[in-house]
């Protein structure tokens, strides 16, 4: 029987702190630069790129009100689609779309690590990093579960201290209405979608807490909460976020320092110690989006292994006794592909295989496509009376 280990601080956590990770404190520059620096097009573009957020959260929190077996994914395909539908879902999500975010995620706290120390901040070094957290956390999850969800609460809270406080700061000390006066000319539709590409990362995540609905308390109705909850929150973060370090730091300034904007910003309120300090929650909340994705990695194979969908099910499918029911087998098949993509992003980046991009992007926009099949689920349900419009 499945322990209840996690309640609706913890599903929004998990939400929230995936979500909300390393990609709005980096891609602020890049919205800019495709937006010509409009202040008000970027906020545009950030609504428009929520819709899908808000749109899955909203569609899986329905599904999530009629199962509450183990899965996620997995379950709403199995039950509500098909077997291979669900079973293409599990193996892509299993084998690839966390394992690449696990390292791509853990790789950028590497690099911030770097900037923080005083690094060389070479790609080994950077690689090294990241496989220490991705060691670190994998055992904190094992360890325990409620460990890996108190972690998760704490960073959600530390990664929202640098937001709020440049968004603040921005209003308070910084000149909104000179930076929205700025630019003031439309770049229009094709401008404005092509500024949501860059954000897409930022967004990704959410539904990763799906995959440990059936050890949520009273999921049913704490899930569903945690996925309507949870995309208002982020968008509300973003977009007091991107008009307050705009009118903190100004559109221009911003596009011309890039990525260094953040620092930037954190030494004019608060001097060179004041930088390392935003620094510092920075890193804490790219661990978090990592520490969330590993929560919800180790039970992949697992779901996959209760439908006898993958090789080795009879092992995969065992919850450890010693470790308060997680399943560590299922936990180790994760690690060993993180290792293993590891090393394929090691190389990829290396030598420039994949010039501008990184191993996750495919596997995020896959990921998304995929969705298509249970969002038209939902609206099928929908007219067979199965969801109700309340």
């Amino acid at each position: 029987m499945n322990k209840r280990n996690y309640g609706l601080m913890t599903a929004v956590a998990m939400i929230v702190g995936i979500v909300i990770g390393s990609g709005i404190f980096f891609k602020s520059d890049n919205v800019l630069v495709l937006t010509g620096g409009n202040v008000m097009d970027g906020v545009l573009v950030f609504c428009v790129a929520a819709i899908a957020i808000v749109f899955g959260c909203l569609s899986f929190s329905q599904l999530a009100l009629l199962s509450d077996k183990p899965g996620g994914v997995i379950t709403y395909a199995e039950e509500f689609t098909s077997m291979r539908f669900a079973c293409a879902s599990g193996w892509f999500e299993s084998f690839l779309y966390y394992p690449t975010l696990i390292v791509i995620v853990s790789w950028v706290a590497g690099i911030y690590a770097g900037i923080l120390f005083g690094w060389e901040n070479t790609l080994e070094q950077q690689t090294l990093f990241g496989l220490a957290v991705v060691v670190v956390l994998f055992a904190l999850n094992l360890l325990s579960a409620k460990l890996g969800g108190y972690f998760q609460n704490a960073t959600l809270v530390l990664k929202m201290v640098p937001l709020i406080i440049i968004a603040v700061a921005g209003f308070a000390f910084g000149q909104p209405g000179e930076a929205i006066a700025a630019h003031t000319t439309s770049i229009g539709p094709a401008g404005l979608f092509a500024a949501i590409l860059p954000i897409a990362f930022s967004f990704d995540g959410w539904i990763c807490a799906t995959s440990i609905s059936h050890e949520i308390r009273d999921s049913q109705k704490n899930l569903p909460r945690a996925m309507i909850f949870s995309p208002i929150l982020i968008l509300a973060v973003y977009v007091a976020y991107f008009v307050g370090i705009s009118a903190l730091v100004g559109p221009d300034k911003i596009m011309e320092l890039g990525d260094a904007h953040v620092e930037f910003a954190a030494a004019k309120l608060f001097g060179a110690a004041g930088a390392k300090a935003i620094l510092v929650f920075v890193l804490i909340s790219v661990l978090g989006t990592v520490n969330g994705l590993i929560l919800a990695a180790i039970r992949m194979p697992y779901s996959l292994a209760l439908r006898r969908m993958v090789p080795g099910s009879d092992k995969l499918s065992k919850q450890s006794p010693a470790l308060r029911g997680m399943p560590f087998a299922s936990a180790m098949v994760v690690f060993g592909l993180s290792l293993l993509w590891y090393a394929l992003h090691y190389f990829s980046t290396k030598y420039g295989l994949l010039p501008n991009s990184d191993i996750s992007e495919i596997a995020i926009v896959v990921h998304y496509l995929m969705f298509i099949g249970l969002y038209v689920t939902v609206m099928r349900l929908t007219a067979q009376g199965r969801i109700k419009n309340k």
